[in-house]
């Protein structure tokens, strides 16, 4: 199956890429892209040291409009893990939006969830060594509550628009929502309710936003479990989820400062959703609690070139103090090119969880790309 899509996918471009061949006319404006990034990273975590090259991801895309109101893309991955349903290469984007009106646009397919200012980010403008702690366990990276690894994405349908322009025709507010399977990407909905997830922010000044973002709904499996008695329970277990997020960002000039908290609700399962074989509903001691907030900077030293970085990073799974994980980080970025950026990181770790040393030191270098 990989090496067929490879193919299929080689296929295509190279056809996209011949001059010769014309598009409909009402196919327009097709392009591909992609990015890759490369990663090298040491941890002298007790018990768990290590150091190793990665390939952190590696990603190809087509975009384009259709009768020029409506945008289209896909996106696939091709790194990942092979034996579940991390697999690659595998769809990550797939998604058309009718595009006519600035205050009123609808997407549908698969694509980000409209939740928190850092999950819709690419993940080399994001801008540190990985997203927040508290955006990859509570938007749906590899989130708390047991579902598959979906890259803050979803199936489902999105409005969003931006409304109010000032004299200088600048937007002061954008809101967007949508409607969830509520079980990541590439799968089903299980217990045929849907989530619901939106924000809204505003923009008083240039550079500046400030908004706040709500999301209810459920995430759900098909399996076995035990009550309290002890007694042996089938069929789908359903674990509501009620999450909000408040969240500030300041950015111009070569200039980034932001700040996001994240509050979840809601039981988790106690394991990770690999493959449709996962039966296992048990729930995690974690219980149904869980927040954390992130602050960073990043400022310019040799302006769009050489940039040095901080970052408070902090996740309590529990919502409580006593398994805290917080990331104290520093760092410098170095763009060669507008498509070719350096990225190095220092980050004490105090990770409370641990039952022997809290602390641990980690280092991260990271090469990326694009085309």
């Amino acid at each position: 199956m990989k090496k067929r899509l490879a193919v299929v996918l080689y296929c295509f471009i190279a056809t996209m890429a011949n001059a010769q061949i014309k598009l409909p006319s009402w196919l327009n404006n097709v392009k591909v892209s992609g990015y890759g990034i490369t990663q090298f990273q040491y941890s002298s975590q007790e018990n768990a040291k290590s150091n190793t090259f990665n390939l952190r991801m590696a990603r190809v895309s087509l975009d384009g409009r259709i009768l020029n109101d409506f945008y289209w893309k896909t996106q696939v991955q091709f790194n990942g893990n092979t034996s579940t349903l991390g697999s690659s290469p595998r769809i990550v984007d797939l998604f058309a939006e009718w595009q006519k009106y600035d205050y009123f646009r609808i997407k549908l397919g698969q694509f980000k969830r409209p939740f928190s200012f850092e999950n819709p980010m690419h993940p080399i403008d994001q801008g540190f060594m990985s997203y927040g702690q508290v955006v990859t366990k509570l938007v749906g990276f590899n989130d708390r509550n047991g579902s598959h690894a979906s890259n803050g994405r979803d199936l489902g349908i999105q409005l969003q628009g931006d409304l109010l322009k000032n004299k200088h025709d600048r937007n002061l507010i954008h809101y967007q929502i949508g409607v969830f399977n509520g079980q990541g990407i590439n799968v089903k909905d299980v217990d045929q309710q849907k989530d619901i997830i939106g924000g809204i922010w505003v923009m008083p000044v240039l550079g500046m936003r400030i908004g706040a973002f709500g999301w209810t709904g459920s995430y759900s499996r098909k399996g076995t479990w035990q009550d309290d008695m002890g007694n042996t329970l089938s069929g789908i277990r359903k674990l509501k989820q009620r999450r909000y997020a408040f969240s500030a960002e300041y950015k111009v000039d070569d200039w980034t400062f932001r700040s996001e908290y994240i509050h979840s609700t809601g039981n988790a399962f106690k394991t990770t959703y690999q493959t449709t074989e996962t039966k296992d509903c048990t729930l995690s001691a974690d219980g149904d609690k869980a927040d954390g907030v992130y602050m960073l900077a990043i400022v310019p030293i040799t302006k769009n070139k050489l940039h040095a970085k901080a970052r408070y990073d902090m996740y309590r799974p529990t919502a409580e103090w006593n398994k805290a994980r917080t990331q104290y980080e520093i760092g410098l970025d170095y763009e060669f090119a507008q498509n070719l950026k350096i990225s190095g990181e220092y980050a004490f770790i105090n990770d409370r969880s641990l039952s022997t040393d809290h602390n641990y030191n980690m280092v991260d270098i990271q090469l990326s790309f694009r085309f």
